[in-house]
């Protein structure tokens, strides 16, 4: 095995830290599970890092990490929502936002051109929020002691940037549409 191949096995890694971590946190292992958040997360800036640092981005890669990472925080969201830390409706947001977002990216690729996706900043923003926001509440249940009022504000935070962030992207590709269709018919 080359070791190009390395930001994609901690990538796969970081899939199958997933049923670990739904299982510890339905099992109350709060600890453990956020030793496996950490783990996660630490991974996830790693294989970033190596990937660009030696070039060793691949096809791959580049859809399995925001796959990985989606993977991760929703069934964090989910279960976190099971065990009544997060509120339904802020999980029903955030998988809407991404479902709206990745069927717009795939009518866009069959129906205009092929997709080149590249987060906005308010999106690197947003995933920071969510992610902040998984971290605080691990942390909490972990027994760290953090203010509750931290948490009702972060959940209104991560609510406003997934609605934001969903609206900047249907705006932005729906500009991109409209001129790939001037284009189209000009004949450029």
């Amino acid at each position: 095995m080359k070791l190009s191949w390395l930001p994609n096995l901690l990538t796969i890694g970081r899939m199958l830290a997933v049923p670990p971590l739904v299982w510890l946190l339905l099992g109350g292992h709060f600890g453990w599970a956020l030793a496996v958040a950490i783990f996660a997360g630490l991974s996830d800036l790693l294989d970033g890092w190596l990937a660009r640092r030696y070039g060793w981005q691949s096809r791959f890669g580049g859809l399995a990490d925001p796959a990985a990472d989606k993977l991760l925080m929703l069934a964090s969201y989910i279960t976190l929502a099971w065990l009544t830390e997060l509120p339904w409706w802020l999980v029903l947001l955030v998988l809407f936002r991404d479902l709206v977002i990745v069927i717009g990216a795939l009518v866009y690729h069959l129906v205009f051109e092929k997709v080149q996706a590249a987060p906005t900043q308010l999106s690197r923003f947003n995933t920071f929020c969510q992610v902040f926001l998984m971290w605080f509440v691990l942390v909490r249940l972990a027994g760290f002691p953090l203010p509750p009022e931290a948490q009702i504000g972060l959940v209104w935070l991560v609510a406003a940037m997934a609605i934001l962030t969903l609206v900047q992207y249907v705006w932005l590709w729906s500009l991109k549409a409209v001129e790939v269709t001037r284009r189209r018919r000009s004949g450029a």
